[in-house]
């Protein structure tokens, strides 16, 4: 799988990748949302998982952007601010239902691209 991995924060971001590539991904990131839609422009990805409260453009916003560039990209979302009801609120006026609250733990990470990837896939 592809993953492209969207958040501000580096060494959270950078380690990620780094974890998630030992366990058999193919990962790049970027920490600001012009990096991940140039990354975009250049590479096919199956997966993005984006922060939801990045400097300048939110995670919701990178993912309309992102869409039209790959429309078969799917998405997962992490969020470090605020309650799950605060994302579910955002989540129910974006139609988004995959995220995961900061700190991410690997194996959840994992669980819920498969769960992504399978469920949009669906649509």
């Amino acid at each position: 799988m592809k993953v492209l991995l969207v958040d501000d924060e580096k060494e959270l971001i950078a380690t990620l990748a780094e974890r998630l590539s030992f366990r058999g991904f193919e990962v790049d990131f970027a920490t600001t949302a012009e990096a991940a839609i140039q990354m975009a422009d250049n590479k096919t990805y199956d997966l993005a998982v984006l922060d939801i409260k990045m400097p300048k453009i939110r995670g919701f916003d990178i993912k309309k952007m992102l869409e039209t560039k790959q429309p078969k990209m799917k998405f997962l979302f992490m969020t470090g601010h605020g309650s799950e009801k605060d994302f579910q609120t955002a989540a129910a006026q974006t139609g988004e239902e995959f995220y995961l609250v900061k700190p991410v733990q690997l194996d959840m990470l994992i669980r819920k691209m498969e769960q992504a990837m399978k469920k949009q896939g669906d649509s």
